[in-house]
This record gives C-alpha cells, sequence and structure tokens, in this order.
C-alpha cells in the first residue's frame, strides 16, 4: 500500500513538473487568447467558451511544461535557474512524464469536443506545435518564434470558437502575439545565455548577440504598432489605446532591467510582461464598455 507521504511526494514532484508553482507561463499564453476572444465578438464573448479556453490555457501550459523538461532532461541539471526542477534532480522518471503529458493533452482535447469542427481541426497542429517546440532549441537558432507560434494558437481558435470562422485580423493579432513573445522569451533566455552558451542550445539571445536588447525593444516596438493599427483598423475607444500606451510605459521599464544583461533583472523583465498583457487585455474590455 503506497503511503500518504509517498502520495504527497509524487503530487509535489508532478506539481513542480507542470509548473503548477509558477503561473507566469499560464498567464502570458492566456492573455492573447483573452485578447481573440474579445476582439471576435466586439466585447461580447460566450461565458461558457470563454472558461473552455482559460481552462485549456492552463492544461496546455501544464502539458507543454512536462513535454518541455522531458526534451531538457539531459541539459536542465547543468543550467543554475533550472538545476532543481524534477527531471534535473532524477525525482520523475520518463514514463511517469510522458504518461502526464498524454493525459493532460487528452484532458485539453476533450475539452474543445463541445465546439465547432474548425476549432477541433485547428487543435490538432496547436498540440503539434507545441509539443515539438522543446526540440528547436537543438538546431533552430530562433526557437522564440517557433514558440510564438505555439502561444498565438489560442488566437486563431478563440476566434474560430465564437465565429466559425478565422478571419485576416485574427491573422493579424497571431503576428503580434509573435512578436510580443520573442520579445519577453528572449529577455528570458538572456538570463540563461551563459549556460546555454556552454551546453550548445540554440536561443534567440544568442544568435542576436550584441543586439540582443536592441532586438527585444525592437519586437516590443512591432507589436505595440500592429496592435495600433488592429485599434485603429477597428475603430476602438480610447481605452484600448490608454492600455497600448501603459504598456509601452511598462516596456520601457524592462530597458532599464535589460540593459546592462544582468541575469536576475533580465528574468523580472520577463516577469513584467504579465502586466503588459493585462493592460492591454483590460484596455480592449473597457473600450466596448465606454
Amino acid at each position: 500500500m503506497i503511503s500518504s507521504a509517498r502520495i504527497r511526494d509524487r503530487y509535489e514532484n508532478y506539481r513542480q513538473l507542470m509548473r503548477w508553482d509558477k503561473p507566469i507561463g499560464t498567464l502570458l499564453l492566456l492573455w492573447p487568447t483573452l485578447w481573440a476572444l474579445w476582439l471576435a465578438t466586439d466585447g461580447r464573448p460566450h461565458l461558457p467558451i470563454v472558461a473552455i479556453f482559460c481552462l485549456g490555457t492552463f492544461l496546455m501550459r501544464s502539458a507543454g511544461c512536462v513535454i518541455n523538461d522531458y526534451a531538457d532532461r539531459d541539459f536542465d541539471a547543468h543550467v543554475a535557474r533550472t538545476s532543481q526542477r524534477p527531471f534535473a534532480r532524477g525525482a520523475v522518471s520518463q514514463k511517469e512524464a510522458l504518461f502526464l503529458a498524454a493525459f493532460l493533452a487528452l484532458l485539453s482535447f476533450l475539452l474543445v469536443l463541445p465546439l465547432n469542427t474548425l476549432t477541433k481541426l485547428l487543435s490538432v497542429p496547436a498540440l503539434l506545435v507545441a509539443a515539438s517546440y522543446p526540440f528547436t532549441k537543438r538546431f533552430f537558432p530562433m526557437p522564440q518564434a517557433y514558440l510564438g507560434i505555439a502561444f498565438s494558437f489560442g488566437i486563431p481558435m478563440g476566434f474560430a470558437a465564437e465565429t466559425g470562422a478565422v478571419p485576416a485580423l485574427a491573422w493579424l493579432l497571431l503576428l503580434a502575439n509573435l512578436f510580443w513573445v520573442i520579445a519577453y522569451d528572449t529577455a528570458y533566455a538572456m538570463a540563461d545565455k551563459p549556460d546555454d552558451l556552454k551546453l550548445g542550445i540554440k536561443t534567440s539571445a544568442i544568435t542576436l548577440g550584441d543586439y540582443d536588447v536592441a532586438g527585444i525593444m525592437a519586437c516590443h516596438a512591432v507589436f505595440l504598432a500592429l496592435m495600433a493599427g488592429i485599434g485603429l483598423h477597428l475603430a476602438l475607444a480610447w481605452p484600448y489605446f490608454l492600455g497600448l500606451a501603459a504598456a509601452a510605459a511598462l516596456m520601457a521599464l524592462q530597458y532599464r532591467d535589460i540593459q546592462h544583461r544582468d541575469r536576475a533583472k533580465c528574468f523580472k523583465a520577463f516577469l513584467d510582461n504579465n502586466r503588459v498583457g493585462a493592460v492591454v487585455f483590460a484596455g480592449l474590455a473597457l473600450s466596448y464598455l465606454v
């Protein structure tokens, strides 16, 4: 019989493996999904669909973290920030991780079953991109761009669920989000840059070299420009543009943190992007209420 202490120990290991103790990834994945649901419905999304996408985002991010740690199982022990993850310290087996990832992916698929056919079809490439992303760090010089696609799939799926179609607006929003993901995940990669160089892992922070800070700020600028263009095209109200202005101010503060490439401050800049997503969503939601 398995003791209660053993059960608690396994739960804690699985919880850490799924990053339930670090919700930042779920939030960064959720904000653009919410933007899409609000834009697709002129600020009146169906609450059951919002609930499905919120829970689905949580489950898919959890599955993605498990797959990521499985893929990086030979690297994480050599990186200071990841050395205490369950795989790195030998607390979980490969079989456990694969089973857990498959179970989470199955739950995510069950969530989309009540939705229309197009949304279900889009869930397939969404899963494939999310599952394959961790392996791109072996050969692709800009894996952050691939992650940007994975972290943007909630956008076309949101439009599909609410409208039964994926209009050009959805792809433009996806493109904007892609640049935002590259920006914040490059800051994340800068925190691990010395370790990644030793291990031979590919990241945008390494590929950009001395232009890593400039690259981040340029991606932020493109994101803001595309989001402003969306707002102008849809004639959104002033709170939306106030939200973008607040996002720009937060991004300026990030520059202060990353300009000297201090590892701790680069990681802080990455975390601060949750506030960027929040103010953009707040401005968008309020623009439909004034």
